[in-house]
């Protein structure tokens, strides 16, 4: 026969069960002349920063997923400047750490567009109205993401002519080599054949398929153990561009599902604007060498 269990017999009549956690002593409490968590993190500027142009519930979201992103994107332009170094220090252990977080990061920003997707048409277009001109199309984070990864495109960054230091910032990146064409000169200096026209082209213009590049990506996936450490970057370098076209498409699915086939706020055709960008590969001879394996 089956007893029933009987909590009592574990535990004493003198015993309480508290649903809480206690405060230890030695946590610090004042920080009347010590830098706290929120000092340190500059939480009261950041948490002002919200400034909502109507009084429509939603723009609350919007906005937030908006600051968020432009923090994301700030990290990983941040870590593709290391990750730039690094290859050309032929640090190549230090560089595929980094290129991996620029991919979570990028994975990051993709699920940021499945919280947005929770706004309903009827809601945004609410507070629509309210962001004037403005765009996501005017984000320097993301130009300055795209123009190291190697889509360059001087047109882009006429809108931000009206801020000087943002423009010079994007003008010199836009006209020093990407992340893929210091890979191209690795490739070169190990000893691969590569057309001069791919190695000291002008950087300024959007990088063109290169048959030599083509060739010494093929005889590096050929001879993958000699030349590992080229192949490992090669794989990741897919691995940024499959993160980053998940996110380009998630963005275009997001809009098409909030606003359909409406023009964008800065101009744009909207979506049939954002699916052209799902045409534009960063590193083209990657993805070709596999028909030729």
């Amino acid at each position: 026969m089956n007893c029933p269990y009987d909590a009592s017999k574990n535990t004493s009549e003198n015993d309480e069960v508290k649903n809480v956690r206690d405060m230890e002593d030695s946590i610090h409490t004042d920080f009347n002349d010590d830098m706290s968590y929120g000092d340190y993190l500059c939480l009261e500027q950041i948490l002002s920063a919200q400034d909502l142009r109507s009084n429509v519930h939603d723009e609350m979201l919007f906005i937030t997923i908006h600051q968020t992103s432009e923090l994301w994107l700030k990290l990983a332009g941040f870590e593709l400047n290391e990750a730039i170094k690094n290859v050309q220090d032929l640090d190549f252990g230090h560089a595929f750490k980094v290129i991996s977080r620029v991919k979570q990061i990028l994975s990051q920003l993709t699920q940021s567009w499945s919280i947005l997707s929770t706004l309903t048409p009827v809601d945004y277009l609410k507070f629509r109205d309210s962001l004037g001109h403005s765009s996501g199309f005017q984000s320097y984070g993301y130009r300055k993401l795209e123009f190291l990864l190697g889509n360059k495109n001087e047109s882009l960054i006429k809108v931000h002519e009206s801020n000087p230091i943002i423009y010079a910032e994007l003008k010199g990146i836009l006209q020093k080599p990407s992340l893929y064409d210091e890979v191209i000169k690795i490739l070169h200096k190990q000893g691969l054949a590569i057309d001069e026209e791919a190695l000291n082209r002008d950087f300024s213009q959007p990088y063109q398929a290169s048959k030599s590049v083509l060739n010494a990506w093929l005889k590096i996936y050929q001879n993958s153990e000699k030349y590992f450490e080229l192949y490992e970057l090669a794989e990741k370098l897919l691995d940024i561009e499959d993160a980053f076209q998940q996110w380009r498409f998630k963005h275009m699915y997001t809009v098409q599902r909030i606003i359909g086939n409406k023009m964008g706020t800065g101009g744009s055709s909207g979506v049939g604007f954002l699916k052209k960008a799902l045409d534009i590969s960063f590193f083209p001879e990657l993805f070709e060498l596999r028909t030729h394996l």
